[in-house]
């Protein structure tokens, strides 16, 4: 995993509990806001993707984006992440904390916000713990991992799925374990949204089936699943749309416990 990126002004990589973490920490924050960042498979930096880091500069939030390798942001112990704790416990238990000792934010005024690999993660955060993580976004989350599992068995490679392969074993494991199951119909985070590519049927399919979900369980939620960009990749024609969304509910947040 790398574990150095070189820093542009107000960003630095630190170790926090030790693990690297990507952070950015503005001259002016924004009072009682932070973003806690969950990376793709690929482990790209934030600062690699200069529309989504020029939009986080730009409403002046901090960020923290951990880094634990292709560990699906899963509540499991993965040994190439840590042997002693799971990636989902690391974020609560050490990134949260990170945020308040480093930024004096604590929830609800995390937002957490992912894309694909990290995408789901940040539903699956989301839904497992609303009333940490009452705001989420996600970039063409990979709701449906257990159909990758199965498409990376059938092409037999091995390295696209190796952590999903290792932990679960079998498709069926898998699924039942993805974000889509971790629904609460009576306990939700309060904003979420997320976004799908209709060009990338692996992952548009299982996002329309989660608006199907939300929808019948009457839960407020903001989809992007329709075509639009004009040319532009997908990931890069919502960010505008995405950070507008974490920026204008962490405010709702910070009016609501006012």
């Amino acid at each position: 995993m790398p574990v150095s990126q070189p820093p542009r002004p107000n960003w630095l990589v630190a170790e926090v509990a030790g693990h690297a973490c990507e952070i950015h920490a503005p001259a002016d924050p924004s009072p009682g806001r932070a973003v806690i960042y969950l990376h793709d498979l690929r482990e790209r930096w934030l600062q690699e993707w200069p529309t989504l880091r020029d939009a986080c500069e730009a409403l002046r939030l901090p960020v923290v984006a951990p880094r634990t390798g292709r560990s699906w942001w899963l509540d499991r112990i993965t040994p190439a992440f840590d042997v002693g704790t799971t990636p989902e416990r690391y974020v609560i238990d050490h990134v949260v904390a990170e945020i308040a000792a480093r930024f004096g934010v604590s929830p609800p005024g995390i937002a957490v916000l992912g894309v694909e690999m990290g995408g789901q993660g940040a539903l699956r955060l989301a839904y497992r713990h609303p009333n940490t993580f009452p705001v989420a976004a996600a970039i063409t989350p990979a709701i449906d991992f257990h159909a990758a599992l199965r498409e990376a068995h059938e092409r037999d490679d091995g390295d696209l799925c190796d952590t999903l392969a290792a932990i679960y074993g079998d498709v069926e494991r898998a699924r039942q374990d993805t974000a889509i199951l971790h629904i609460h119909p009576l306990n939700w985070p309060r904003h979420q949204l997320f976004t799908a590519d209709p060009a990338d049927r692996r992952w548009h399919d299982g996002a329309v089936r989660l608006q199907s979900k939300l929808a019948a369980l009457g839960i407020p939620h903001v989809a992007l699943v329709e075509p639009g960009g004009g040319g532009r990749p997908h990931a890069d024609h919502v960010v505008a749309d995405v950070m507008r969304f974490v920026s204008e509910r962490l405010d709702q947040e910070s009016r609501r416990l006012a």
